[in-house]
């Protein structure tokens, strides 16, 4: 079964592919490997007024050109999702969710060669979170 489980995650890995990303300015810099299947569109009060569309990877898939350190980092209400933000251009290029702070969220917007119209849309329901 361990060989199984081994093959199965070896393939996955196959499936991704390395997309560069940055902010507006450029400051912020990352890679991140993944299978652009999809992308989420959430509807709280934060994904939709900054119209992000959203993927999720495991920490190990994200590349970070740029230290934390050099962004801003907003939280509100419980303080578990972390929005790392350009301080120069604002622009917010991956954060940690608040239902799965293990995994990052990838704001595709940021990608560079993605044709966003594309990629089918899950929708996502944070506004119904307490």
């Amino acid at each position: 079964m361990a060989i199984l489980s081994l093959v199965v995650d070896q393939q996955e890995q196959e499936l991704k592919e390395v997309y560069k990303g940055s902010c507006h300015c450029g400051s912020v810099q990352f890679e991140v490997k993944m299978d652009l299947d999809h992308v989420r569109v959430c509807d709280c009060t934060l994904c939709r007024k900054r119209g992000a569309l959203n993927h999720r990877v495991e920490a190990s898939d994200l590349t970070l050109l740029t230290s934390l350190g050099d962004m801003t980092l907003y939280q509100w209400h419980t303080k578990t999702a972390k929005d790392y933000f350009c301080p120069t251009c604002g622009m917010l290029p991956f954060r940690h969710p608040r239902t799965a702070p293990e995994l990052w969220t990838i704001n595709v917007r940021c990608l560079d060669d993605v044709d966003l119209d594309s990629i089918p849309i899950q929708r996502v329901y944070g506004s119904k979170l307490d």
